[in-house]
C-alpha cells in the first residue's frame, strides 16, 4: 500500500489519507471529509471549493480491500434471514432486524471469525426477542485497509457455518389456559394468575381459545388439557399447583396425557418449578406462581423460542443456569440486563 499525490479531478473511487477541513470563521470548523473517505464524483466541486487541487490517496493494490468494503463485505456473509444492514459510517456496518422475533447467533461461527487479526464482529445476545429496526450487530475492521485474504476466510466460515445472525419470525399459537387450585376454583380468592399470563400471550399475539379453573384433581387437569388439544389448541399453559406440596398435582396431571415431559424444574430464578412437556407437538407449559409477581421469569426466556418453532430440549433449559438468576433489582430493566443471558 502507498500514498499518491493525485489532482482532485482524476481521485474519484480513490481513498483519502488525511482529513479535508472545512473552516467557516466564527462558526465552524472541522473535517468535511474523513481520512478513509472513498471520493464521488458529487465531491469534486466541494473539494475545489476548500481549495484543494490535488488530494492524497491511498493506492490499496488488488490484495488489500478499504475498510468500507471489508465491512460490506463481512456483513452480507454474515447476515441472514430477518436481518438488513446499513451503508458503512466511518468504516461500521450495523446490522438491524427487519421484522419483530427471536435473534440467534452462530455462537461458534462468531468466534471464528472474531480469531480473524483484526477483524471484529460484536453481536446481541443470542436467543433475545428483538423489535423490528432493532440494533442487532455492528462490524468492521481495525485499520484502514486490510489483506483481502482475511475477508475471504470470513466468507468461508459463513458459507461453511451458515448465516451468523437470523431474526425467527414469531407464530401466535392458539393457547388453551388451565388454571388450577381449590381456593380458586371456590372462589376463596381471586384468580391473579390468568389475567398475568393471558397478557403475556396477547404481548405475542397468542389467542386464549379458553380458560377452564379446576380444583387441585389430577385426572381434572389431564382431562382438560386433553380437550383443550382436540379443540385446536397449539400450546397449553397450567398455571397453579407445581410445587412439591401433596395437594399440588399438575405435574401429576400432564404426565397421565402421556406428554412427553422434557424437565420439571429450570435453573432459573425466578422460575424453578417450571415444567414443559409436549403432547405430540403441542407445548405444555406448567407455570409456577413467581409468574405472578416477577416482570421476567423462565416463561418469558422459553416462550418466545416456543413461537420461533423451537423444540426446546432439556439441554437447553441446563444451559439457562448461566445467567438465569434475576438480580431482584428495584426496578426491572429486563431485558436490559443479564437475566437469561446463557451465552
Amino acid at each position: 500500500m502507498i500514498m499518491r499525490k493525485v489532482r482532485v479531478e482524476d481521485a474519484v473511487g480513490m481513498v483519502l489519507c488525511h482529513d479535508v477541513t472545512r473552516i467557516v470563521p466564527g462558526e465552524f470548523k472541522g473535517p468535511a471529509f474523513r481520512k478513509g473517505h472513498v471520493v464521488r464524483p458529487e465531491d469534486i466541486p466541494e473539494l475545489l471549493k476548500l481549495g484543494k487541487d490535488h488530494l492524497y490517496i491511498w493506492e490499496c493494490g488488488r490484495d488489500y480491500l478499504h475498510e468500507n468494503d471489508a465491512a460490506m463485505r463481512i456483513a452480507a456473509a454474515s447476515a441472514g434471514d430477518g436481518v438488513k444492514l446499513t451503508e458503512p459510517v466511518e468504516g461500521k456496518v450495523s446490522y438491524l432486524s427487519s421484522r419483530r422475533g427471536l435473534l440467534k447467533v452462530n455462537v461458534d461461527g462468531l468466534t471464528r471469525v472474531n480469531e480473524i487479526e483484526e477483524v471484529i464482529l460484536s453481536t446481541r445476545h443470542t436467543n433475545q426477542l428483538v423489535e423490528k429496526d432493532g440494533l442487532l450487530a455492528g462490524t468492521r475492521v481495525i485499520p484502514l485497509v486490510i489483506k483481502k485474504e482475511k475477508i475471504e476466510l470470513v466468507e468461508r466460515i459463513c458459507r461453511d457455518t451458515g448465516p451468523l445472525l437470523e431474526v425467527r419470525e414469531l407464530r401466535p399459537r392458539r393457547t388453551g389456559i388451565v388454571t388450577t387450585g381449590n381456593e380458586v376454583f371456590h372462589g376463596r380468592i381471586e384468580d391473579r394468575f390468568g389475567p398475568v399470563v393471558k397478557e403475556k400471550l396477547s404481548e405475542y399475539g397468542c389467542p386464549v381459545v379458553d380458560q377452564v379453573t379446576l380444583p387441585d384433581d389430577a385426572g381434572l387437569i389431564t382431562g382438560a388439557i386433553k380437550d383443550m388439544a382436540a379443540r385446536g389448541c397449539q400450546m397449553v399453559v397450567i398455571a397453579g399447583g407445581m410445587s412439591v406440596d401433596p395437594d399440588d398435582v399438575t405435574p401429576a396431571g400432564v404426565r397421565a396425557t402421556g406428554a412427553r415431559v422434557v424437565t420439571y424444574g429450570a435453573p432459573v430464578l425466578p422460575g424453578a418449578m417450571f415444567l414443559l412437556a409436549y403432547l405430540d407437538d403441542i407445548p405444555l407449559l406448567g407455570l409456577p406462581a413467581c409468574v405472578m409477581y416477577f416482570r421476567a421469569t423462565v416463561f418469558d426466556l422459553v416462550l418466545p423460542r416456543i413461537l420461533a418453532g423451537e423444540t426446546v430440549s432439556r439441554q437447553e433449559i441446563a444451559r439457562m443456569g448461566h445467567g438465569g438468576l434475576c438480580l431482584g433489582c428495584s426496578r426491572c430493566s429486563y431485558p436490559h440486563c443479564p437475566f437469561g443471558k446463557s451465552v
